[in-house]
């Protein structure tokens, strides 16, 4: 997985000044471009499309301080006006591209990433696989932004504004493995890029052919493999790091991608105020090709 990401990083870097076709790219080193985001995401510490605007905003700093016109600047790297391109650049640098022209700076560059795989193995990750037939996520649904540290407020706002007795009725529909009350996140963006919306669920896994009350909604899982990460530890510390070194260690040592789907969250034990807890972190996965395309 390594060498795809650094060939990934390789391929940045000859399209900084056209279009960046990732899905061809993913195909060629047979995986796919969700898998190919998610793990560049995880392992660089930002999504691929902000590490592109970072890397193009600091070649293209040589273009602006050399008084290439600034239109014409604008479209080598991809932007319709002068007025896109300088959103852009500011945003990476944090003065205008006429100070810069001015000043010569100043400059925030991002240098070019080039990731190397370290195996400690120094930490046992205590995980099992689990193919499940199509099944079904039933419960309440809401949008809100990902955040990558701590407790999600949004979430938590969301769960308090359940009606009295929901908990209780939905673990009551339960009724298939991941069982119990889920912590369920859906349509998160494959380059994870904090503050992004993503649909939360709280509900629960049925069987495919239970029907959901009207009232509540439906997410359709289809059947496939699953990796299973379980964690014990500082609730919610010890579930990210679950995230995380799922990235950095699990996937990079095993023959496993992952694809498109919910990820989901099973509380399998926890202390009375939530300080701790054991959790297990469902993700969906699908076998990696084995032989890449030259």
């Amino acid at each position: 997985m390594i060498t795809e990401l650094n060939a990934l990083i390789d391929h940045v870097e000859s399209h900084l000044t056209d279009d960046l076709d990732v899905s061809e790219l993913a195909s060629a080193l047979g995986t796919t471009e969700y898998h190919l985001r998610r793990m560049f995401s995880s392992l660089a510490g930002l999504p691929l499309s902000e590490y592109v605007r970072r890397r193009r905003m600091t070649v293209a700093a040589t273009d602006v301080i050399e008084h290439t016109g600034m239109l014409d600047v604008a479209v080598r790297y991809g932007y319709s006006s002068s007025e896109a391109f300088n959103r852009a650049f500011r945003a990476v640098h944090g003065v205008s591209a006429a100070h810069v022209r001015q000043h010569g700076g100043p400059l925030r560059a991002q240098p070019q990433l080039r990731l190397r795989l370290t195996i400690e193995g120094n930490t046992t990750m205590h995980t099992r696989l689990a193919e499940r037939p199509a099944f079904r996520l039933v419960g309440r649904t809401a949008r809100v932004p990902l955040i990558h540290d701590g407790a999600n407020p949004h979430i938590q706002q969301h769960i308090a504004s359940m009606p009295d007795g929901e908990h209780e009725r939905l673990k009551a529909l339960s009724n298939c493995e991941p069982g119990g009350l889920l912590q369920i996140s859906a349509d998160v963006s494959p380059d994870f890029e904090e503050g992004s919306e993503l649909t939360y669920m709280h509900g629960v896994a049925v069987e495919n052919a239970t029907d959901a009350p009207d009232d509540l909604d439906m997410i359709e899982v289809p059947a496939g493999t699953w990796v299973v990460f379980r964690a014990t530890g500082p609730y919610p510390a010890a579930l990210q790091e679950s995230y995380a070194a799922s990235a950095t260690d699990w996937f990079p040592s095993n023959p496993w991608r992952l694809r498109e789907g919910p990820s989901i969250v099973a509380v399998v034990d926890r202390a009375e105020d939530f300080s701790t807890a054991t959790t297990e972190l469902w993700m969906p996965i699908e076998r990696a090709a084995s032989d890449y395309v030259e």
